[in-house]
């Protein structure tokens, strides 16, 4: 990020970041709609890298590593990418910010952001999308996943821990637009709704997009 929240957000997520590795590093063994999501996804990227954007505890990663994609993951937080690499030793996981990705024009086959824009606003999605037209190859895919609504949600623990963060809902339309102005192509919409006691309580989109 370009604003002084990056380092609110580095100081928020490294006193969580341990807690946040125990409590959802196994998460998409009980969310087969993100499973199968993801699966489609790295069958689409097949031969190329893939960055995965916000990749905390690097457990998505992971799980596209598994199933033979090539694969290395990037956040705004050294504590996550610490616990990331502790985690993954086999996965090249850095610290690096989606306004400024650290890759050449056209390098990558595939980004995958889940969760990744629970910190921005809907108005300023476009350059970090526009970011990731520049660092994808043509034909190259986005899979996106977020929380869908209007509301922010500032929480002063999160497992257990205290720390101070704001997370941001986005209306799937608006998220859509910003895909769109940066230059990609809509292919496909997921909406569900919550596994019940296995994740937060809202409501999920998933957007599949290509660079043309």
């Amino acid at each position: 990020m370009t604003d002084p929240r990056a380092d609110a957000l580095r100081r928020g997520y490294a006193s969580v970041a341990r807690a946040y590795r125990e409590q959802l590093s196994g998460e998409l063994a009980g969310k087969p709609l993100d499973r199968a999501f993801l699966d489609a996804f790295a069958e689409r990227c097949a031969g190329g890298t893939i960055v995965d954007l916000g990749c905390g505890p690097g457990h998505v990663a992971a799980y596209l590593a598994a199933r033979g994609a090539r694969v290395e993951g990037l956040d705004l937080s050294p504590a996550m990418i610490d616990e990331a690499r502790a985690s993954h030793p086999g996965i090249e996981f850095r610290v690096g910010d989606m306004f400024a990705l650290p890759y050449a024009d056209r390098s990558m086959a595939g980004a995958v952001a889940f969760y990744a824009i629970v910190h921005l606003r809907s108005s300023e999605l476009v350059a970090p999308m526009r970011e990731l037209h520049r660092v994808l190859a043509v034909g190259g895919l986005v899979a996106l996943a977020f929380h869908a609504g209007t509301e922010t949600v500032h929480v002063d623990e999160l497992f257990g821990c205290p720390t101070s963060l704001d997370f941001m809902f986005h209306v799937p339309e608006s998220v859509i637009a910003s895909l769109v102005e940066a230059g990609f192509t809509i292919e496909a919409r997921l909406d569900r709704e919550p596994y019940a006691g296995a994740e937060h309580p809202t409501r999920r989109t998933y957007l599949l997009a290509r660079k043309g």
